[in-house]
């Protein structure tokens, strides 16, 4: 916590960047349990929240290498802006809209406001901070990010008492639109220098540069490997958690909402465990193990009080791959192609969580829901001795690669 103490005290274009990122992650958090109740009351049956879901990982599965060559063409900082108007605009028009379609359409031009955000923001995180703080500033952007999921569905909860879905969806909407304000005045975030070329080349030939950067550069393919394949698992382990609290546990609605919000603050601890910078690659690896670790202790776990254990084992592993993913992809990749290996990561994630959501109900249905944790907890222990193998071979330079400095 020292670390992050002092990058708030020193930094104060960073104080005001993770205030409104705060404020715009709680909104997002209770934005999104209220965005599915009303889809839901749109339109009554489960294809409705099925396709808003889907509607917040198409723009990235599609398009997440070409939002990370915007980031690298153009000013960072302004893609922030303009990803943050998008989701501004999308749901503070929500509630003047009516159907499902209308909602659908909405939420997908919010999908491409989170996609274009995201290789924007982490490519950025470096010019925001001194480069010793670099750690400190992925750590607290990703613990406020886990926080604004565990706290955000509470202040829905408290908002519902007294008002609809759709003024909190609106809510949601004007945190963003705070943020756009914000972050248009801050100096941070400039578009990655290097040398004018006669003709510049395309946007889609920079997002197929990307693509073979990110396969290419030394290290990277492993951290993007292991980082999808363990969220595959995870994302089937999202699907048993309801059925496994109500009918493996029996502890009904209460013991889901208590699993989740020990599986959140696992991850916003584990996300701050990763400020120091230290042992990067030891720390990512040590995440991996404790995700296959918590998911094994619960698909073991008698009753709820060892679920809950192992739930937060799991979150604090989670919260170290995410920070450490990102300082390494931060340390490997030249700032010119930043942008687009975030966005390369980004896609794949989609693509892992919709395979994972596919192919979770059917492994239910198959083996119950503590077999499909069982089968979680082993992909990850799987995905996990991969990439330690792979992570104590000797790499290759950049240089032998093709790949020079930006």
């Amino acid at each position: 916590m020292r670390a992050i103490v002092h990058l708030l005290r020193r930094e104060p274009r960073a104080r005001r960047f993770f205030a409104v990122h705060a404020q715009s992650s709680l909104g997002t958090g209770a934005g999104y349990a209220a965005l599915l109740l009303l889809a839901y009351g749109r339109w009554h049956s489960p294809l409705a929240i099925s396709l808003v879901l889907a509607a917040d990982l198409v723009p990235s599965m599609a398009l997440g290498p070409l939002f990370g060559a915007a980031a690298d063409r153009w000013s960072r900082r302004r893609c922030m802006v303009t990803a943050d108007v998008l989701r501004a605009v999308a749901f503070l028009g929500l509630p003047f809209v009516h159907g499902i379609g209308a909602t659908v359409a909405l939420a997908l031009v919010a999908g491409a406001g989170t996609g274009l955000f995201g290789p924007a923001a982490l490519a950025s995180l470096p010019s925001l901070v001194e480069r010793r703080r670099v750690a400190a500033a992925n750590g607290l952007f990703a613990a406020v990010a886990d926080l604004g999921w565990a706290l955000g569905p509470a202040l829905a909860a408290l908002g519902l008492l007294f008002a609809g879905p759709d003024l909190i969806v609106a809510a949601n909407g004007l945190t963003f639109a705070v943020s756009a304000a914000v972050l248009a005045r801050l100096r941070f975030g400039d578009a990655p220098t290097r040398p004018a070329p006669a003709r510049r080349p395309s946007l889609l030939r920079e997002t197929r540069e990307g693509l073979r950067a990110s396969a290419r550069l030394p290290g990277v393919p492993v951290v993007l490997a292991a980082s999808t394949g363990v969220l595959l698992f995870a994302g089937m382990f999202n699907v048993a958690e309801l059925p496994y609290a109500s009918g493996t546990l029996g502890v009904g609605d209460s013991g889901f909402a208590l699993l989740l919000a020990a599986f959140a603050l696992g991850m916003a601890g584990g996300s701050l465990a990763g400020v120091s910078g230290r042992a990067i690659r030891a720390r990512y690896l040590t995440g991996l193990c404790l995700v296959a670790v918590g998911f094994a202790g619960a698909a073991a776990a008698p009753a709820l009080g060892t679920a809950l254990l192992a739930f937060t084992l799991a979150g604090r592993g989670n919260g170290l791959v995410v920070v450490h993913e990102r300082l390494l992809i931060q340390e490997q990749a030249p700032d010119a192609v930043l942008g687009r290996v975030f966005g390369v990561k980004d896609a794949l994630t989609a693509w892992a969580f919709a395979v994972a959501l596919l192919a979770g109900a059917p492994l239910v249905a198959l083996l119950g829901a503590r077999g499909t944790v069982a089968v979680s907890a082993a992909g990850a222990a799987v995905v996990a001795a991969l990439a330690a193998t792979a992570m104590i071979r000797p790499r290759p330079s950049a240089g032998r690669l093709g790949i020079g400095p930006a």
